[in-house]
């Protein structure tokens, strides 16, 4: 095991802030190369390839400077969004919000560095709130921030094999979830959008889901808290709640799904499936959740798969009332919203998704292990607290075993 010395970020490689381009010259967006901003790492876990838009060879050729090559590390410096963190896979430019670090790969590895900047989160957060409304961190504040590191590249890359092969797993995981996910919502546009067979009829929903259901609370019990953040834009994963007292907001169970109600909450897609909660455990959350319970003889699955459904929700967009900026979803409209129905093609339905669901199910509690471990180990390993013993073992994964020691 090495000595670890402090550099400043400026010493381990070349910062980068990108630059958005003038909206005078439109045609400088395309679809050459990605152009991220904060808003596009909602879609990322670990690396990003690809951003909702892009540059086109003008844009490019402007901004040939801001070009961040395969490997470099994009850290958010405003707002809420603050202190995170990806690897681009591909080539891209970034807009002023983002500060960048092109490694110097003689001193530090690209995988150390992006586990490494992680861990500065709260640095971040520090350095950005010092005298201003808005939390920001410029260029030559981000540069001073000092980070100790290795001087053994080979203990950075040990050290950063753990993590990674932590996330390649919990990424592996996510996507086989995304993957069974599209395969209900698949079944369900087949049978209750695009087939017509007799023995269907209309429905409304109100005949269908029990919206908001009412349950017996109370002020003085902790119950596992859910915010809005915790709900996802893309997939049903409902990230981990709190235990904490609850005076007002929504109550729901196993089963039920989470509709965000209010802009730009529900354009962004947020939505969750509740499946990880304990038996017959209730459950408290934001007041702008819609809670959407199936009633007897409807499956769980399809209300699920029905709030992801394009014309459901641009339905509940459409009805949005209120002041700019805090406009909310009639709830008494989407009851009035009809759909195909027969018995039989439920109850088929249900058995054909319930194995996803529970695939899915399974995955999440394997997802917030990993993610647990993989929590308690970076700031241990990035603080040198634990040290790698050297030559780790050939597998970290199968047969291998992680050897730490205490410093």
């Amino acid at each position: 095991m090495g000595e670890w010395k402090e550099y400043k970020i400026k010493n381990l490689g070349l910062v980068v802030t990108g630059k958005t381009p003038s909206s005078k010259f439109p045609e400088e967006f395309g679809f050459d190369m990605p152009f991220i901003t904060p808003s596009d790492y909602k879609y990322y876990g670990k690396w990003a390839e690809y951003s909702d838009r892009g540059l086109s060879k003008n844009g490019v050729k402007k901004l040939q400077n801001k070009i961040l090559p395969i490997g470099s590390v994009l850290v958010t410096c405003i707002g809420s969004d603050m202190g995170k963190v990806v690897l681009n896979k591909v080539p891209v430019i970034t807009n002023q919000q983002i500060n960048s670090i092109i490694p110097n790969q003689n001193l530090v590895t690209t995988d150390f560095l992006y586990y490494k900047i992680i861990d500065c989160y709260e640095t971040l957060r520090m350095y950005g709130q010092a005298g201003s409304a808005v939390p920001i961190v410029n260029k030559g504040d981000f540069e001073e921030i000092i980070l100790e590191v290795p001087e053994d590249i080979e203990e950075q890359k040990s050290i950063a094999s753990i993590l990674s092969s932590l996330d390649d797993k919990i990424d592996l995981l996510h996507r086989r979830n995304k993957t069974l996910e599209a395969l209900a919502e698949t079944l369900f546009r087949q049978w209750f959008v695009e087939e017509v067979e007799e023995g269907w009829e209309m429905k409304a929903l109100e005949n269908l889901i029990i919206f908001d259901p009412r349950e017996k609370v109370s002020s003085n019990i902790e119950y596992t808290f859910f915010d809005m953040k915790c709900l996802s834009d893309s997939s049903m994963t409902i990230s981990e709640g709190i235990k904490r007292t609850v005076n007002s907001g929504s109550a729901f169970r196993n089963g039920d799904t989470l509709l965000a109600k209010i802009t730009p909450c529900l354009e962004n897609g947020k939505t969750g499936y509740v499946m990880n909660l304990k038996d017959d455990e209730l459950a408290r959350g934001s007041t702008e959740f819609i809670v959407m319970r199936a009633k007897e003889g409807v499956s769980p699955y399809f209300v699920y798969c029905l709030s992801r459904y394009s014309d459901f929700r641009n339905t509940a967009i459409m009805s949005m009332t209120g002041t700019s900026g805090r406009q909310r979803v009639q709830t008494a409209m989407l009851k009035d919203y009809e759909i195909k129905y027969s018995k039989a093609i439920m109850d088929r339905f249900h058995s054909a998704c319930y194995l996803h669901f529970e695939k899915i199910k399974q995955n999440q509690i394997q997802i917030r292990t990993l993610t647990r471990l993989r929590d308690t180990l970076l700031p241990k390993l990035m603080s040198g607290e634990v040290r790698i013993q050297l030559p780790l073992p050939p597998s970290l994964t199968k047969e291998g075993e992680i050897r730490l020691k205490e410093k």
